[in-house]
């Protein structure tokens, strides 16, 4: 695994668990020598994470849009930076230049780029581990919203077990590079 998408706020948030838990991870993924793809900012989550790696020696390439270059305010020491036109490229480019994806807390925006690569991988247009750090119960709620799912029947098994979760960041990493994906999803036709 050479580099891995990591999705998560602009915003700090209210826990300095968030932050603890950024720092963690842009340590491993620098002593580890996995490239950090993210969405470009300076700030919150993200510029922590990118400020981590950077410190410790690894790399990091942000991809930002031109509408949140200086609302995010796009990170100026990056191994690369990378503005696109729209959130569409954005996420694009993100999911071509990443072996993985791991979500940190953050809003509907992080939720939004981790559910659609989650959902690629279930349709066979990715085949890469996607996951949760789960820092301070963070991701409690959505986790049981996936078993929910299944247990509804709107997720298979397979694709449920296939959602990587951990509190922590090394046996996430872990996780990560151990992952063989599963099959291609299959639909039934309504009776």
């Amino acid at each position: 695994m050479n580099s891995i998408a990591v999705f998560c706020g602009s915003s700090i948030g209210a826990s300095e668990a968030y932050k603890e838990g950024a720092i963690l991870l842009g340590k491993e993924l620098a002593k580890r020598n996995i490239t950090l793809i993210y969405g470009g900012a300076s700030v919150g989550v993200m510029g922590t994470v990118a400020d981590t790696v950077l410190r410790e020696g690894g790399k990091v390439i942000g991809v930002i849009p031109t509408l949140l270059e200086e609302r995010e305010i796009s990170h100026k020491h990056l191994t690369e930076l990378i503005v696109v036109n729209s959130m569409h490229e954005r996420k694009s480019k993100m999911m071509e230049l990443a072996d993985g994806f791991i979500a940190l807390p953050g809003g509907p925006g992080t939720l939004e780029e981790f559910f659609e690569v989650f959902t690629w991988n279930q349709i066979g247009l990715l085949q890469k581990p996607c996951g949760l750090l789960n820092i301070n119960h963070y991701y409690d709620l959505l986790i049981g919203l996936f078993d929910h799912m299944q247990g509804e029947q709107f997720l298979q098994p397979q694709y449920r077990n296939a959602l990587l979760v951990d509190e922590d960041v090394t046996a996430l990493l872990d996780q990560c590079a151990a992952y063989v994906p599963p099959a291609v999803k299959t639909y039934q036709t309504s009776k």
